[in-house]
């Protein structure tokens, strides 16, 4: 067979990872059996790919034959790049034995680049972090710098380079701005009269104190005969933002508001992230509202959706009314006038949880970590976040609001964008099982080879308390798929939905301004004549024609857009905890593992943070690797170590290039004075 037959199946297209000291992995692109597994490429193999390319490998015969043989891996060598994603790189300007050169931020990207116009910089110093765009692929790697970014311990630099290593640019463009600039600052009397008003009752937001674009309010009240009213009102961003204008396309383009640690990075202009389309309080805003009668077990009744003008009463904060919960004296007099709504909201928020965790809704504690920087941007303390009652109010008044927004566009049989998170893999739920089976437990497939969220839950609460709970959280955590948006109605499967999609944040997230739009199309020039429970404005087939081309591409950006926000708020949040860690090298911890894997576990400390133990670090015994019980156990003496474990460890290194802390394990016999918490 000829060798440039790439049909054959020593042939395979797939995307490279690499590892920072050269070699790589290459995870096919199509998986047809088990034994298409990631394809190990050695680090003199690789050819001029570089991380994260979409290339075609040989399959080569293997150097190792314990590695193919017995553990079934496989080798190859890259022959070409088909899509190369580094056409950019965020790195320090250097100079080295005379040579001006560039050294990646990425450590699994080739750490020296030469540039090739450093003279037409009169403000580049050696220090200064930098964006390069590579010219030239060949070795060595070389590229031209386009921007200087600062010094490199500015402060913020660091985390504005992680940003723009993932394309992303703060900056609107300059078009964007001006269309930004031209927005009115209050609504029109006009359009303030067109809509049902709902400026007299006393709608409340509750934010974050630090928040500045607020998107949801919420108004609640109880009636005569034990049910509910419940209106949730999000800012109409729609009304400014017109399809395919400048604004609308620079916001396709970011998909979401990204939080790292020092900043925002708004989806939206702040003329009208936090102006106009923020929800202040003692001013008129246009807004979408869902309002919804729930009877007295909290079940969805009855429920209009239509656009309104509303006039927020009062700006609270999470903590202002958690201290009002806890019967703070301050925030009891203070919040007087609307403690029975907040008590209304508060019944509320009880009753729609009874009604998740009845159909099986699985909620995941997970701790979240806020780092705390002083004004050079350094990190000063690590905070474990807790959600708290406040937070759970408005949780569930956006989950309830969310679910009759998608059913109603469902019902109405229109195109539309929802959230969908789809079932456990089936070989992903086979492998929980096989450590369930450690502690006695098991989850039973249905007739169809399925599962339902409650058989998850079933078990989550069975350990809930037990010494087994945190290891079973994170592999039940591991098992499940990613959210995602989608053009097709399906089910929620963590929270237990049949309809579900994302409405109430279209200041920060492209898909619900999105929903907003959808929903505007379905009203009539008169929204007061046609509320849109019993709209029929129908989209002409043109439209409807073209919907369905743009959605689905609509739903895949804002789903890729997504996972880049979370990486890069991760990112940054990795940065600047091991940046605070590094004062505690040397020190001493308490943790439980959370991790492992054939080269070591992780282990999460009291702090909130986790570092690797690695597997050469064990001395008192050769260890192996066993999936099937996610343990590393002793070959000789028996000892294992498996998540959950609580162990004593030493903090040995804080590498910030790595984003990785570094234990090994102590005696815990240790005395606790010398414990770090």
């Amino acid at each position: 067979m000829s060798k440039n037959n790439f049909n054959d199946k020593n042939f395979i297209i797939g995307r490279l990872s690499m590892n920072a000291r050269g070699f790589g992995f290459v995870t096919p692109e199509i998986q047809e059996s088990e034994e298409d597994t990631d394809i190990f490429i050695h680090a003199g193999k690789m050819a001029t790919a570089l991380h994260g390319d979409r290339v075609r490998i040989k399959i080569t015969p293997p150097r190792n034959y314990y590695e193919a043989h017995i553990r079934g891996k496989r080798e190859g060598e890259i022959i070409q790049v088909i899509e190369r994603v580094n056409k950019q790189i965020i790195g320090t300007y250097k100079v080295i034995n005379f040579n001006h050169v560039v050294v990646a931020d990425d450590v699994r990207l080739p750490q020296m680049i030469k540039v090739q116009n450093h003279k037409d910089f009169s403000e580049l110093k050696p220090g200064m972090k930098v964006v390069l765009e590579i010219t030239s692929y060949s070795t060595p790697l070389s590229g031209i710098i386009t921007e200087i970014l600062g010094k490199e311990r500015e402060p913020g630099v660091d985390i504005l380079a992680i940003i723009r290593r993932y394309g992303v640019t703060p900056e609107f463009p300059k078009e964007v701005l001006d269309v930004a600039a031209k927005i009115e600052t209050t609504p029109s009397k006009d359009e303030i009269a067109s809509r049902i008003g709902r400026r007299k009752l006393k709608i409340v937001t509750i934010d974050g104190a630090d928040a500045k674009d607020l998107d949801d309010g919420v108004y609640a009240k109880q009636y005569a005969d034990g049910s509910y009213f419940l209106g949730v009102y999000i800012a109409d961003v729609s009304y400014y933002v017109e399809e395919n204008s400048p604004l609308d396309v620079e916001a396709f383009e970011r998909g979401t508001s990204i939080y790292p640690v020092d900043r925002v990075v708004p989806m939206l202009p702040t003329e009208l992230s936090n102006g106009i389309c923020s929800l202040n309080a003692g001013v008129d805003r246009l807004a979408m509202a869902c309002e919804m009668v729930l009877d007295q077990t909290g079940k969805v009744k009855y429920y209009e959706i239509f656009p309104t003008t509303i006039h927020v009463y009062k700006r609270l904060t999470y903590t202002a009314v958690n201290k009002f919960f806890e019967g703070d004296k301050s925030q009891v007099k203070n919040l007087k006038e609307i403690a029975p709504m907040l008590e209304t909201l508060k019944k509320i928020c009880e009753l729609r949880k009874k009604i998740r965790f009845d159909r099986g809704a699985i909620d995941f504690d997970q701790t979240e970590i806020k780092i705390k920087l002083d004004d050079k941007g350094r990190p000063i303390d690590l905070i474990k976040r807790e959600r708290n009652l406040a937070e759970s109010i408005i949780e569930e008044c956006m989950l309830v609001a969310n679910e009759s927004v998608a059913k109603y566009m469902f019902d109405l049989k229109k195109p539309f964008i929802y959230r969908v998170h789809g079932q456990p893999e089936s070989e992903k739920i086979d492998k929980f099982n096989l450590l369930l089976a450690n502690f006695g437990l098991h989850i039973n497939k249905h007739s169809d080879d399925s599962i339902k969220p409650v058989d998850i839950q079933k078990i989550l609460e069975q350990v809930k308390g037990k010494r087994e709970e945190t290891i079973i959280n994170t592999i039940a955590l591991r098992s499940m798929q990613q959210a995602r948006y989608s053009a097709e109605q399906g089910d929620h499967f963590g929270l237990a939905a049949e309809f579900y999609t994302h409405f109430t944040s279209p200041i920060r997230r492209y898909p619900d301004l999105i929903v907003h739009r959808l929903l505007h199309e379905l009203f009539d020039d008169d929204p007061k004549k046609s509320l849109p429970r019993n709209a029929r404005k129908k989209f002409n087939k043109k439209r409807n024609a073209n919907l369905k081309q743009l959605l689905p591409h609509i739903a895949k950006q804002s789903s890729d857009r997504e996972r880049r926000a979370v990486d890069i708020e991760r990112e940054a949040t990795d940065l600047k905890a091991v940046e605070y860690m590094k004062k505690f090298v040397g020190k001493y911890f308490n943790g439980v593992i959370v991790s492992v894997t054939r080269f070591g576990f992780f282990v999460e400390i009291d702090k909130g943070v986790d570092g690797l133990v690695r597997i050469t670090s064990l001395v008192d015994d050769d260890y192996n690797f066993v999936e099937d019980q996610y343990a590393l156990i002793g070959e000789f003496k028996g000892k294992s170590f498996k998540i959950g474990d609580e162990v004593r460890v030493k903090l040995v290194e804080a590498n910030v290039a790595l984003r990785q802390l570094t234990f090994i394990l102590v005696d815990k016999k240790l005395e606790p004075e010398n414990i770090i918490v």
